[in-house]
């Protein structure tokens, strides 16, 4: 298995789009509405929100490609590009999402690992994320990784109020 990671500027963004809507609706439409579905990730997805992600020098992007496909991506968010303010010394891991047919694969370690480096590469000392409440196997995979839950915070699906963990880990 070839596995690459190529950091998305802006001539990626079709396929950074297109990576970005397909693993969120794979992994979260069969617990909530089409509606809030379609919602969320025309909001969240659109082309003008995530060129102005790529552009903001807060934010990284990494896609994964495995065997020349593209099976994933990692987005990371450094001081005020976090989504909550936990901190200078922190590194946000905002997405970590891989495509269906591509878990189990181990490629969110090699995501995860990626976020590390960066966060070293930073001088960041804490990585934090937040996950679904719902997401139970996402939340034993941030376990295995040595995080913890530190608090939550409300994510909105259209017009629902749900509830993420903040999960935190000291490097």
């Amino acid at each position: 298995m070839n596995i690459r990671l190529i950091q998305c500027a802006t001539e990626s963004l079709d396929a950074l789009q297109t990576i970005s809507r397909d693993t969120f609706y794979e992994t979260f439409h069969e617990k909530n509405s089409e509606e809030s579905m379609t919602d969320y990730l025309n909001d969240a997805f659109s082309v003008e929100k995530l060129t102005a992600e790529i552009k903001n020098k807060h934010s990284l992007f990494k896609l994964l490609y495995v065997n020349e496909e593209l099976a994933g991506y990692l987005k990371i968010n450094t001081d005020e590009a976090q989504s909550e303010q936990l901190g200078q010394e922190t590194l946000e891991v905002e997405r970590i999402y891989i495509l269906n047919r591509f878990q189990k694969l181990g490629l969110g370690k090699v995501l995860m690992n990626e976020a590390i480096k960066l966060a070293h590469e930073k001088n960041k000392n804490k990585i934090w994320l937040g996950v679904w409440e719902k997401n139970l196997n996402a939340i034993a995979f941030y376990e295995n990784a040595g995080f913890e839950k530190t608090g939550s915070h409300s994510f909105f699906m259209g017009e629902e109020e749900q509830k993420d963990f903040i999960m935190t880990k000291h490097l």
